[in-house]
């Protein structure tokens, strides 16, 4: 899970942008607009990062295809401490 955090949140451009999707879901789940308003992003941007998220078992869903929550998996939170430590390391 560790290179994957690496390479999800630090070696690529998305980064940043990923890490703020996980600290608003960390507040609790939300749907694909939700997230787009909170974090003031585009929704396809939103979309582009959360499948990302999904592909690495970072993020999981979960309700209908229109109203579909996105939560924390179990795994990522098995791993919140390597999380932590590598977003430390985002310039700002």
């Amino acid at each position: 899970m560790e290179k994957a955090l690496w390479y999800l949140f630090v070696g690529t451009r998305g980064g940043k942008n990923r890490a703020r999707l996980v600290d608003a879901l960390s507040e609790r789940p939300r749907n694909a607009n939700q997230l787009s308003e909170a974090l003031d992003l585009e929704y396809n941007t939103i979309r582009y990062h959360l499948e990302k998220l999904v592909d690495h078992d970072i993020v999981e869903t979960g309700g209908d295809d229109y109203g579909e929550l996105y939560f924390l998996t179990d795994r990522f939170e098995r791993h919140r401490e390597e999380f932590d430590r590598i977003t430390d390391r985002i310039e700002d």
